[in-house]
């Protein structure tokens, strides 16, 4: 999977189509990522325990990788992934304009 957490991110399909965010969970196995203010539901959470309050929470869900996009940090647009070897590591480089990040 080519998108990480922490990574900025723009939603390309969906309710949240355009919203642009911070990966906060990547699940690999599931192909799925948590996108942070994209994909919230509301989940009505009972309290727990004694003095907790309960109410209605909103929530960020998953969302497949599929329906978004890398931000550039150096062009700021959607991009998509190549791979390049330097110094034998693995470095993401931009199709667009070429930056290493």
């Amino acid at each position: 999977m080519k998108i990480k957490k922490d990574d900025k991110v723009v939603v390309l399909s969906g309710k949240d189509k355009g919203k642009q965010g911070k990966v906060l969970i990547a699940d690999p196995k599931a192909g799925k990522v948590t996108v942070e203010g994209a994909n919230v539901a509301t989940k009505h959470q009972k309290p727990r325990k004694q003095g907790e309050e309960g109410g209605i929470i909103k929530v960020e869900t998953p969302m497949y990788v599929s329906k978004v996009a890398l931000l550039c940090p150096k062009c700021g647009k959607a991009i998509r992934v190549s791979y390049k070897l330097t110094d034998g590591k693995k470095v993401r480089v931009c199709k667009k304009c070429g930056a290493e990040f």
